[in-house]
């Protein structure tokens, strides 16, 4: 069965995205954003409009993503045994430094990012609604996988999780599936997805 992963808050320690903003963004306009996800702004919107404060050279928050993301424990022996699919939220632009850095080699679904010194434009692999919950989302991006494993921590994998065979869940995913009670198994690094796997 393919293991499905997402990037931000689930391979990573911390949401990258998260990370870069409140370095080189406006975290006022971060703020407002986050407070209006899932009731005034789609997702695609409040990463368009948070990007979008982003003014720095795409080089110099490459090497600063290179430097400072620092992956969840277990995920590179992960990563070895299972080939998973990373589908990302994140920018391509973010995540293959640090695959690079780990020294691993995995397929990646992400968006993209057209840095501009006015203001970052992101790039979104798919602008199709998604028939399960009406906005772009990961479900697109694991059709015709037929019966995966799918590990997540956000607002972002709620969808895609509904239609894994299995759930590895943590953060605000793992408190999404409990209120709706959704079997998960929760996990806090992926030497324990492993051993369940």
């Amino acid at each position: 069965m393919k293991v499905v992963v997402d990037w931000d808050g689930t391979v990573t320690e911390v949401d990258s995205l998260h990370l870069v903003l409140l370095e080189f963004g406006d975290g006022k306009i971060y703020d407002a954003a986050e407070n209006r996800l899932g009731r005034e702004l789609t997702l695609h919107e409040v990463i368009a409009l948070e990007f979008e404060s982003v003014k720095a050279p795409l080089d110099e928050v490459v090497a600063w993503v290179r430097k400072n993301v620092r992956v969840r424990a277990g995920f590179a022996e992960l990563a070895r045994d299972y080939q998973p699919l990373v589908v990302s939220s994140g920018f391509h632009e973010f995540i293959r430094p640090v695959l690079e850095r780990e020294g691993l080699e995995v397929d990646v679904v992400a968006n993209r990012i057209a840095p501009r010194p006015e203001g970052w434009q992101t790039r979104f692999r798919s602008s199709e609604p998604c028939p399960a919950c009406g906005e772009p989302c990961k479900r697109e991006d694991v059709a015709g996988l037929g019966e995966f494993v799918y590990a997540g921590d956000g607002f972002s994998d709620r969808c895609v999780a509904l239609a894994a065979t299995r759930v590895f869940a943590r953060d605000g995913l793992a408190r999404y599936l409990a209120e709706r009670g959704i079997p998960f198994e929760p996990f806090e690094d992926f030497f324990e997805v492993a051993r369940s796997l």
